[in-house]
C-alpha cells in the first residue's frame, strides 16, 4: 500500500492515511493486520503515532521521527495546540449553518463499545460543525473537535440528527444511497507546532479519489434537481417554463 507523504523533515512526517488502514498496531491477537508505522518503517525508519485516527477514516496523520519530537507533539495534541479539522458527508440537510455541540459523552458503552450522550455520567465534550455545501440528500460539513473522545464526531453528528454517511455504528448503517462505500469522514487539515522550531504548520490533505468522485456526483445531482424544480412549477401553473 502506497502512503502519500505530505510533509517530511528530520523530526516529523505528515502522511495521508487511507481509509481502512490501522493508524497504529492493533492489540494482542491482531498483530497480523497492516498498520501505518509498519508500512512506513522500510522507507523512513521508526516512526511514532502521536494522535489517533479511526481505521474507517481517511486523511492526515502527524508522526514523530525522534523520541524528542514524539514527546513534544503529544504534549501539543493534549494541550490543543495541535489538532485535526475534519470533513464529513452527513445525511440530510441541516437547518443551520453552524453549530457548537457540547453534549457530554460516555465512551465504550455496551457490547459494541459505542460512545453515547450521557448528561449524568458523560464527560465534557465540544465539537464545532459548519456546513460547507448542501446537496439535498446529503451535506458536506467541516468539523473541529475541541476534545478528543473516542467516536466524538460520529456521536455528536448522530445526536444532531445528521449521522455520517456509511457509519456502521451511528445511524441506520450503510445505505445504497450513500455517496461513499465506507465511513465518509476525512481528516482534511492538520495543524501543529513544529517540535523543534515551534513554527505552526498547516497541511491540507487532498480528498481520496472516491471522495472526489462522490462530491462530483452530488454536485451533478444537485444541479439536475435544481433544473427539474422550475419545470415542475411551470407544469403546475399550466404553462410551459421559459
Amino acid at each position: 500500500m502506497d502512503i502519500e507523504v505530505l510533509f517530511a523533515d528530520a523530526q516529523v512526517l505528515v502522511v495521508h492515511k487511507p481509509a481502512g488502514l490501522l493508524a497504529a498496531p492493533a492489540g494482542a491477537g491482531q498483530s497480523q493486520h497492516p498498520h501505518l508505522p509498519g508500512l512506513l518503517r522500510a522507507s523512513w525508519g521508526p516512526v511514532w503515532v502521536v494522535h489517533p485516527l479511526e481505521r474507517g477514516a481517511s486523511g492526515g496523520m502527524v508522526l514523530a521521527r525522534t523520541p524528542t519530537a514524539r514527546a513534544a507533539l503529544r504534549r501539543a495534541f493534549e494541550a490543543g495546540d495541535a489538532y485535526l479539522v475534519f470533513h464529513a458527508l452527513v445525511r440530510g440537510d441541516p437547518p443551520w449553518k453552524e453549530r457548537r455541540v457540547t453534549l457530554p459523552l460516555r465512551v465504550q458503552v455496551g457490547r459494541r463499545k459505542r460512545t453515547v450522550i450521557d448528561p449524568q455520567r458523560g464527560r465534557a465534550a465540544r465539537t464545532d460543525v459548519r456546513v460547507l455545501a448542501r446537496f439535498g440528500s446529503h451535506a458536506l460539513v467541516e468539523v473541529r473537535p475541541w476534545t478528543r473522545w473516542r467516536h466524538q464526531i460520529r456521536a455528536h453528528l448522530f445526536a444532531l440528527g445528521h449521522p455520517i454517511a456509511g457509519d456502521p455504528l451511528y445511524g441506520p448503517g450503510p445505505q445504497p444511497s450513500d455517496p461513499l462505500a465506507g465511513l465518509a469522514l476525512h481528516a482534511r487539515r492538520v495543524v501543529f507546532p513544529h517540535p523543534v522550531t515551534g513554527e505552526e504548520r498547516r497541511v491540507t490533505v487532498p480528498y481520496p479519489e472516491a471522495w472526489a468522485r462522490a462530491l462530483d456526483a452530488l454536485h451533478w445531482e444537485k444541479a439536475l434537481l435544481g433544473r427539474a424544480k422550475p419545470e415542475a412549477r411551470g407544469r403546475a401553473r399550466g404553462r410551459r417554463p421559459k
